[in-house]
């Protein structure tokens, strides 16, 4: 398998994208440490299921937008399992409001998980990834919400920019110590965050009309793509943004 050997955290991966993440990273070999806030009995579910199938799964609880818990939960990582190779940053929420209805304490919330949750994310793994050697690889999944506009929903979109720039800046720091990162953007993808446009017909029409593949993405199809990231077979890429979007981004208007 393409990641036996390696060490994996994912933050929120208790539900959604996050949750085939960490059963794809499982299958391909990696051990992982699973990260949740409030979904414990989703993250222990998934944990027996893998562990029953010969997996290595550490269940961790911590909040992505305090700096402490991230330190806690790559310590917790490396006292389990020896050392980090792979982070991949997929917390994340998002608060559809009109702009001029925005309050500050939204604003806080979001970019405190979204932006500020990856980054120190990114610098404790980084700095663990330092320290024993070998290289590394940090994926965060983005939205195309980092480059495509999204009309009432400007914080998460200002968040996912942010994201983007980061990466792109980490990437040339980090570079010396063999330390990949990469965004991975999503389009429209069947989790619980999308979950009132896909249950409303007209939404979910209108939606894939934006699309020229003609589906909603699932989590198995971000997860496919974070294995192969993360694999020696990725090796040259790095600082980029790679869009799993069934051709939104070239297709679609302001969303």
């Amino acid at each position: 398998m393409a990641l036996t050997g390696k060490v994996a955290i994912v933050t929120g991966g208790s539900l959604g994208i996050g949750a085939g993440i960490v059963r794809r990273l499982a299958r391909e070999g990696a051990a992982v440490a699973l990260d949740y806030h409030t979904h414990s009995g989703d993250a222990d579910a998934i944990a027996d299921e893998l562990k029953a199938q010969g997996a290595k799964v550490l269940v961790v609880q911590a909040d992505v937008s305090q700096v402490a818990s991230v330190q806690n939960l790559v310590a917790q990582t490396v006292t389990a399992f020896g050392r980090l190779d792979i982070l991949v940053n997929n917390a994340g929420i998002e608060e559809p409001t009109p702009f001029l209805d925005v309050t500050e304490a939204s604003f806080d919330r979001q970019i405190a998980v979204d932006l500020k949750g990856a980054y120190f994310a990114a610098q404790a793994a980084a700095r663990q990834m330092h320290n024993q050697g070998g290289g590394g690889c940090i994926i965060n999944i983005s939205s195309v919400h980092e480059e495509l506009p999204m009309v009432g929903n400007a914080v998460y979109c200002a968040a996912k920019g942010g994201l983007r720039m980061l990466t792109r800046t980490l990437a040339t720091e980090l570079a010396k110590d063999g330390i990949r990162i990469v965004n991975i953007g999503p389009g429209a993808v069947a989790t619980p965050i999308n979950a009132a446009t896909l249950n409303d017909p007209q939404r979910k029409q209108a939606l894939l009309a934006e699309i020229p593949l003609g589906r909603i993405g699932e989590p198995t199809d971000i997860a496919n793509l974070v294995a192969w990231l993360a694999s020696d077979e990725a090796s040259y890429i790095t600082g980029t943004t790679i869009f799993v979007d069934g051709g939104l981004m070239v297709y679609a208007g302001s969303l």
